[in-house]
């Protein structure tokens, strides 16, 4: 392929905006904020999950703890109503007695009935401080996300407006260099980690800092000006410059 030695030069002008915008893009995709926020982020689901656990847990035993509640005022009604019965003498003499041992039944049920709650009671509480404290922690994990969110946003919008800059005269650039020229750069760039022209400086090729052997250098010296010239190591347009030294 033959190409003026200006469409040429400007190949290297348009490798040097894709090579900042690569530049860029890996900026974007590694940012500090990201790997924290991915940490983060796996944390949350975590302290998510403990919480399903311990709210469906506290949830349970709250049911617990109002059927307690209503077993021991079940029983404080029925010690009511027979003691009513007692203060009020009324009924026969054998009834009345019944009434006393029923009461003393009672009362041994009700203490029995009262441990019972008051343990549900003590897990209730243990199991709402465990959903606090997890609450607690969600809380603070929340606010420290967000901050590296917003972090993340504004780094991204600074990255964002440097490629909108450095992307702006592409195109100008890329017709000054020529639909065939950029084709044949685009398809070495794509398969030559995102360079596909290089400048020749001090006999060393830009592309693969590989120096060129003697042979090299004289065939580039004989090859006419407007001939595109490839490395023959890492096969990337080679660009003559002012400082090629030949």
């Amino acid at each position: 392929m033959n190409a003026e030695t200006a469409r040429q030069l400007r190949l290297l002008d348009l490798q040097a905006i894709d090579t900042r915008l690569d530049q860029i893009e890996h900026a974007r995709t590694h940012l500090p904020q990201l790997a924290e926020l991915a940490d983060l982020s796996g944390k949350a689901q975590l302290i998510d999950d403990q919480l399903v656990r311990s709210r469906t847990e506290l949830d349970d035993i709250s049911r617990e703890v109002a059927k307690a509640d209503a077993d021991v005022q079940q029983v404080r009604d029925r010690v009511a109503r027979d003691q009513a019965r007692l203060d009020a003498g009324t009924g026969s003499a054998k009834d009345l007695t019944a009434i006393q041992h029923e009461l003393v039944s009672l009362a041994r049920r009700q203490a029995e009935l009262e441990d019972i709650e008051l343990e549900v009671m003590e897990r209730a509480e243990n199991a709402q401080s465990d959903v606090s404290e997890l609450e607690r922690g969600r809380g603070e994990l929340t606010v420290r996300i967000e901050a590296l969110e917003a972090a993340r946003d504004d780094a991204l919008r600074v990255l964002d407006a440097e490629a909108a800059e450095v992307a702006g005269p592409r195109s100008a650039v890329a017709a000054e260099a020529g639909d065939d020229l950029v084709a044949l750069y685009e398809k070495i760039r794509s398969a030559n980690g995102g360079i596909g022209a290089a400048a020749l400086r001090q006999r060393r090729c830009g592309g693969c800092q590989l120096e060129l052997n003697p042979v090299e250098i004289q065939r580039i010296r004989l090859a006419p000006e407007d001939e595109v010239l490839r490395c023959e190591e890492c096969r990337r347009i080679l660009v003559r410059t002012p400082e090629s030294g030949l």
